[in-house]
């Protein structure tokens, strides 16, 4: 499967959720590969942290910010069992590649009223890319969730219509920020911790879509 992770608006957490996705499936034993589509970049510098650290490598990443994304990828996920993209901020050429290259595009949304407003623009998208593309799947995951706020909870109602939101949603946590400064993931730093079980419910309900 190929899951391509975006949202117009920078700084939601799309690499985090990238990495986190793929090393999840990897540990569950799957071939999982990173495209880094984002031009800043910014999986492929969480890929080499964790090489300087002398970490085991849990599977690939590549740099491909082109708009030729949906022709390459396919080659690329013949090589793996599933592919996980880094989507570029801001509605670009690049993202629309990157929606057609896709099985399931996530949306991750911060429980904030400009993160709601700004998906607008990809959900437009993802209807374009349908009218070639019929079998495209889409989805809104919350993420950096603040347990016990209003809009924490309200978010979902608060997304555009036409498309759902997963069940499972990612907490605002400070080991997710420790992850990417130190090329690690949350099941390495809080083995069996709050982050890691999100994310293992987060793939599970991906993959328990896929069939």
């Amino acid at each position: 499967m190929i899951v391509a992770l975006l949202n117009q608006k920078g700084g939601v957490g799309k690499t985090t959720l990238a990495t986190h996705l793929a090393g999840e499936l990897a540990a569950a034993g799957a071939r999982a590969a990173v495209v880094d589509a984002d031009p800043q970049g910014s999986a492929l510098d969480w890929s080499q942290r964790r090489a300087e650290s002398g970490l085991p490598r849990l599977f690939g990443v590549l740099g491909l910010p082109r708009e030729t994304l949906h022709a390459e990828v396919p080659d690329i996920a013949r090589g793996a069992d599933h592919v996980v993209i880094d989507g570029p901020p801001r509605v670009t050429a690049l993202a629309r590649s990157s929606i057609l290259a896709a099985d399931l595009v996530l949306i991750p949304v911060q429980p904030s009223p400009y993160d709601v407003w700004a998906s607008a623009e990809i959900v437009a998208l993802i209807g374009e890319a349908r009218l070639f593309k019929p079998q495209l799947r889409a989805a809104f995951v919350v993420n950096r969730r603040i347990v016990g706020t209003i809009i924490g909870r309200d978010v979902r109602a608060a997304l555009p219509e036409g498309l759902p939101a997963l069940t499972a949603d990612i907490g605002q946590r400070v080991v997710f920020a420790e992850s990417v400064a130190t090329g690690r993931l949350a099941s390495e730093l809080e083995p069996g911790g709050a982050a890691a079980q999100e994310i293992t419910a987060l793939a599970a309900e991906i993959m328990g879509g896929s069939s």
